[in-house]
């Protein structure tokens, strides 16, 4: 009788709580889904030669150079189609400023610089906050091969104290593992809780 009414108990125990983790789990995604970066924004995405430390090293230096340049180029400015023009103007500049690091760095790599409306970019969960993959207005710098780890930020309105590298790559599979391991943890609490473990 003891162990009917566990049993009982479990149940509407189990299906009172199925409503609260759905409930929590869909405002979670809503905070996940909000963006911190604004529909018109142009971000700086590098492009490593390697995973090796001498090459996420220079591409450090090279984030370094390219982002002080261009945060002082639109410091001052509150309009992006503004900010278009004058970057745009001003590749011949960025491109001396990345020759420059790459020399100073002994390195040997060649590179390439383009600005374009279809830059690609991963997903990349940072905080709470989840970037999704697609393609975005940026500049894009490619060391070498390019086959490294990248780094990437926010130039305007410039965001580049935040370092977005440090996210997480977010893949489908991934999200659903999170997820089947949050459900095992809570029906284990349960279990336990009840004595039943």
């Amino acid at each position: 009788m003891k162990k009917l009414w566990m049993a009982m108990a479990l149940i509407f125990l189990l299906l009172s709580i199925i409503p609260i983790v759905s409930i929590a789990k869909e405002l979670q995604n809503k905070e996940l889904d909000y963006q911190v970066i604004p529909d018109e924004a142009i971000r700086l995405r590098i492009l490593a030669n390697s995973d090796s430390e001498k090459d996420q090293d220079v591409k450090h230096k090279v984030r370094d150079e390219v982002n002080e340049v261009i945060t002082e180029w639109v410091k001052d400015i509150d309009d992006i189609e503004e900010a278009r023009q004058l970057i745009d103007d001003r590749l011949p500049e960025l491109e001396e400023v990345v020759r420059d690091t790459l020399e100073k760095e002994n390195s040997n790599d060649d590179f390439e610089l383009e600005f374009a409306e279809d830059v690609s970019f991963p997903a990349k969960l940072y905080g709470d906050y989840l970037y999704p993959a697609g393609e975005y207005e940026a500049i894009l710098v490619t060391i070498g091969e390019g086959s490294g780890a990248n780094w990437w930020c926010v130039l305007f309105p410039p965001l580049c104290f935040l370092d977005f590298f440090n996210g997480t790559s977010v893949a489908d599979g991934d999200a659903a593992e999170a997820e089947e391991e949050e459900e095992v943890e809570v029906e284990f609490f349960l279990f336990k809780w009840l004595g039943l473990s």
